[in-house]
């Protein structure tokens, strides 16, 4: 199984090749094609759903929604030029 980073670094690569490749009918494509705007309401509907999965009893749904937002969130990244590696290296320094 592949470690966290090389999952997010994954998808991450997957979207910005969509962004330099677009593929007709790509959902991420269609992010980029309607804008940054579009892009911060599907990050604030997934974290709505986040919040909502948290409150139910089903983990499964929270594992669900999560990755949704992680997706979302990485579409974002992508947009502004800010890599996981930047994440986890603001994440490191505020564990020191």
């Amino acid at each position: 199984m592949n470690n966290d980073k090389d999952v997010l670094k994954a998808l991450y690569d997957v979207i910005v090749d969509r962004k330099n490749n677009p593929k007709e009918g790509s959902y991420t494509n269609y992010l980029f094609e309607k804008g940054i705007d579009k892009m911060l309401k599907k990050v604030g509907e997934e974290s709505a759903e986040v919040i909502i999965a948290s409150k139910n009893p089903d983990k499964g749904e929270l594992i669900y929604e999560t990755a949704d937002l992680m997706y979302h969130l990485s579409v974002v990244m992508v947009e502004k030029n800010v890599t996981w590696e930047d994440i986890y290296n603001e994440l490191e320094k505020r564990r020191k």
